[in-house]
């Protein structure tokens, strides 16, 4: 794959999976909360829910799509989990209050309260940022003869099919 659809393919799972991570995390929290505030029970759609975010989040991750993706994704969840921060910190009213249904209101108060939106954004940062996920899949090195020294290297590669594992060439 060239680095150009490769980093296509992060932009646009940089735009569609955060949206779907959040909505998935706000619903699954604020239903289990609601649900075990309410009767006392466990909401396995809510555990299910929160589960496949989860398996999201981590394709997001670490995936070797492009850094794009998360780099997005990060810069998303780092400005929405610092909003209520922000108002708490200095008193100021951001959020609007009715802005969500009732158990994704719940949810994202869950988890942006407690800060969990704004642990998610910083670590899809900082796994935006390390270089070995901006460069391409390296192309194998090919040794030409012609350059070859008279004697030949234990580091070479050699031939036959014995000393493809080894690290140094034994005779």
């Amino acid at each position: 794959m060239s680095n150009g659809s490769r980093h296509a393919l992060g932009v646009v799972a940089g735009l569609l999976l955060p949206p779907l991570i959040a909505v998935g995390l706000w619903y699954g929290i604020g239903d289990i909360q609601l649900r075990s505030g309410q009767a006392f029970e466990l909401s396995w759609l809510g555990v299910a829910v929160v589960a496949a975010s989860a398996i999201v989040l981590a394709f997001l991750a670490g995936s070797r799509v492009s850094p794009i993706a998360s780099l997005l994704g990060g810069l998303g969840f780092t400005a929405l989990g610092a909003l209520p921060l922000l108002e708490v910190g200095f008193g100021l009213r951001i959020l609007p209050d009715r802005w969500l249904p009732g158990v994704l209101l719940a949810g994202f108060q869950t988890v942006a309260y407690t800060g969990t939106l704004l642990f998610v954004g910083v670590v899809l940062l900082a796994v935006s940022a390390f270089p070995s996920r901006w460069r391409s899949s390296a192309e194998p090195l090919v040794y030409s003869p012609a350059y070859a020294p008279p004697t030949s290297s234990p580091y070479l590669p050699q031939n036959g099919p014995e000393d493809a594992t080894r690290p140094m060439h034994r005779e």
